[in-house]
């Protein structure tokens, strides 16, 4: 009987913790808190009703994504807006993803090179802002941005090199959120298709120098140094 409660007890509190980090994660996403901004647990344990435990296991995790940093004495907090942080993440992101791309043309079968294709067209069709999303890319865009540059990389069959992929795409697809506006003369429509058509065509050189222009825009994007503030929160 014991041992039951504390399993459901147990089991409640990792689903509560669930729910904060999904809450927690998707305000950050959405531009909530400023670059910077503390994240208290306190506060966000009184906000939610739910215990400082429920509220720290859920902070870990986003720090674990790179969507919080942990502060020596000073608790949690979204990551500053800085140059070199995005620079890092894009360099680490342009060393490793060119090299996968040429693993999955050299070894990817014709159902990956199928689930390229859907993977693009569905990018393609899913409209990258929404009015009641703001001025940040919307949602669905961004999950259909992600299935496409992981699609591309699958044929490799390595899954150790794609749990690196998945780890540096969550931690720059915040600094991506604040890029939103900030190069809207870049044609990332014709950036894509390009990569899709040099993949599928088996042209890996031609491919991985595409993937690795299309990243050093993105990284190019997001140090604009005219407009290095990211966004400010809402009212």
């Amino acid at each position: 009987m014991t041992h039951s409660t504390h399993t459901s007890t147990s089991s409640g509190k990792q689903m509560l913790s669930e729910q904060i980090y999904t809450h927690l994660r998707d305000a950050i996403m959405r531009g909530e808190y400023a670059p910077g901004d503390a994240l208290k647990p306190q506060d966000l344990a009184k906000e939610q009703g739910v215990s400082l435990a429920v509220v720290r296991e859920a902070l870990v995790r986003v720090v674990g994504e790179g969507l919080a940093d942990r502060l020596p004495n000073r608790g949690f907090a979204v990551p500053a807006f800085s140059d070199r942080r995005w620079q890092e993440v894009a360099e680490a992101r342009r060393a490793i993803e060119p090299v996968l791309l040429r693993l999955s043309i050299e070894r990817g079968d014709v159902d990956w090179e199928a689930r390229v294709r859907a993977a693009h067209h569905r990018l393609a069709r899913t409209p990258a802002y929404a009015p009641e999303e703001g001025e940040y890319y919307s949602g669905s865009w961004s999950e259909a941005h992600r299935v496409f540059h992981r699609t591309l990389l699958e044929g490799c069959g390595n899954p150790v090199l794609l749990e690196t992929f998945d780890r540096l795409w969550t931690a720059s697809e915040l600094a991506r959120r604040w890029s939103a506006h900030r190069n809207p003369d870049r044609d990332g429509a014709a950036e894509h298709r390009r990569l899709e058509e040099t993949t599928l065509a088996r042209d890996a050189d031609s491919a991985a120098e595409v993937l690795a222009c299309h990243l050093t825009q993105t990284a190019a994007g997001l140090t604009d140094r005219t407009t290095h503030h990211g966004p400010k929160k809402k009212p």
